[in-house]
């Protein structure tokens, strides 16, 4: 099994990976399709299912799929032209995208938000069609957004597609177990596995290139939160805080007023910038979705600034060891919330960072399995209730916790020498089955929990 760490960790853009630039992806593919087909196009038509309808517009599903439609991608997407093709979509009631020509599609009445019928498939389920000038269906396809910006059709999901389709990789691991077996056979770290398994596709400038691009977009990322107050988008009315509580902190620590307890606010903040910034529709990297966007960078973020010894030259040892981890979630169970409840997303990303905290720290092979393993198992259960299904409240804040339970976790983790009594894969496993028992108004469809019991909302 291989998942590069370049699948893993995505550029791209808020406010959720799997409901903002999965559809996005998703509209791209199909129309490649559309340039493979003999016939021409004439319209376009899309329709929302599961939880893609009930949070799509919170989610900005909605925005995402027109754009896909018209050519727009996550990764090069700039807001400035998206915002005047949108207008220009809305009047005109027709997209251009690359080779096709002009394709009448009515934003207003092409894009059904199907609330009745959810597809078998998956939670986040989209059905794309072409029609011709008599406005019939002539080409038509299922995808689903299964998280992390990830995207299958639906005869990929059902053939049980894996990610990769290339040549053998020399560790190929399914399990932690597997994996710890293979640092103990040749000496190897985990990170060093993995980056054995990258440089078996991509040449080392290519690795410690794209490494670095992906930590400056992090890093990037938190500044911006860092430094933009204001009210997030939506109609919660949610102030940006992180602004305000890094000038505080700021301002304390030269006044040495802080507590000892004040690190945590530290690390909150630099999770809750990312959060503030995706929430707002900004420029994010999945870790592994953008709903727990936060909490990796803010791990790197309190190791780099806070801890003394941590040197940037690591961080690419951090990112490997993480994409590990969430390499092994994802195959043996999810990242999705729609999927598994927020412990998916979250508690996937608060495993990845313990496991890559531990690393830099000097962390075993063993050690770093029992970090992930700790923070994986106290966010177990954990739902994803959105209120008016934004990727703001609960989630902001909750980025911020998962990462302190990702230091603590590192912290514990190395205070042992790495045996523990529920193994990593036990976890994994638990979560999967757990989100298969979880009730579905608890999985990202604002239909429980917190989405109900907020008044005015």
């Amino acid at each position: 099994m291989f998942l590069s760490v370049f699948e893993m960790f995505k550029v791209g853009i808020g406010p959720s990976s799997s409901h903002t630039m999965g559809p996005m992806v998703a509209a791209a593919r199909f129309l490649d399709q559309l340039r493979a087909q003999p016939f021409t196009a004439r319209g376009l038509r899309g329709r929302l299912h599961g939880s893609l309808a009930f949070t799509g517009v919170g989610h900005a599903t909605d925005r995402a799929v027109i754009l896909g439609l018209a050519g727009f991608d996550p990764e090069t997407y700039e807001k400035t032209r998206a915002e005047a093709a949108l207008n220009a979509i809305r009047t005109e009631k027709t997209v251009t995208p690359e080779g096709l020509g002009p394709l009448s599609f009515d934003p207003a009445t092409d894009l059904v938000f199907d609330y009745e019928v959810a597809l078998a498939g998956h939670a986040n389920g989209m059905v794309l069609s072409a029609t011709d000038a008599q406005g019939d269906v002539i080409f038509e396809e299922t995808f689903y957004s299964v998280g992390g910006g990830f995207v299958l059709t639906a005869a990929e999901l059902a053939a049980g597609k894996d990610t990769d389709d290339g040549p053998p990789v020399p560790y190929p691991f399914k399990s932690a177990a597997e994996m710890l077996r293979m640092c103990a056979e040749t000496g190897q770290t985990i990170a060093g596995l993995k980056r054995a398994n990258e440089l078996s596709r991509i040449g080392v400038g290519a690795l410690d290139q794209g490494l670095a691009r992906i930590w400056e977009v992090m890093s990037g990322c938190i500044d911006r939160g860092l430094e933009t107050p204001g009210t997030l988008p939506g109609g919660l009315n949610v102030k940006r805080r992180a602004h305000g509580i890094h000038q505080a902190l700021l301002a304390e620590r030269g006044m040495n007023l802080s507590a000892p307890h004040t690190i945590n606010d530290w690390i909150s903040t630099y999770a809750m910038a990312v959060n503030e910034e995706n929430a707002a529709g900004g420029q994010v990297v999945t870790a592994p979705t953008n709903g727990a966007a936060g909490v990796v960078p803010a791990t790197i973020r309190y190791w780099l600034d806070h801890v003394p010894g941590a040197v940037p030259s690591r961080v690419g040892e951090f990112l490997l060891t993480s994409a590990a981890i969430g390499g092994l979630v994802k195959h043996n169970a999810s990242i999705s919330g729609a999927e598994c409840g927020c412990q998916a997303e979250v508690g996937s990303a608060s495993a990845m960072a313990a496991a890559g905290m531990c690393a830099v720290m000097g962390g075993s092979p063993e050690q770093i399995e029992n970090a992930a393993e700790i923070a994986l198992e106290h966010h177990l259960g954990m739902t994803c209730d959105p209120v008016k299904g934004l990727v703001q409240v609960p989630c902001i804040e909750r980025n911020g916790l998962g990462a302190i339970k990702a230091v603590s976790a590192a912290s514990l983790s190395l205070r042992g020498d790495g045996t523990h009594f529920v193994p990593l894969d036990a976890a994994i496993e638990t979560m999967r089955q757990t989100g298969e028992d979880m009730s579905e108004k608890y999985k990202e469809t604002a239909l429980g929990g917190l989405a109900v019991n907020i008044p005015n909302c």
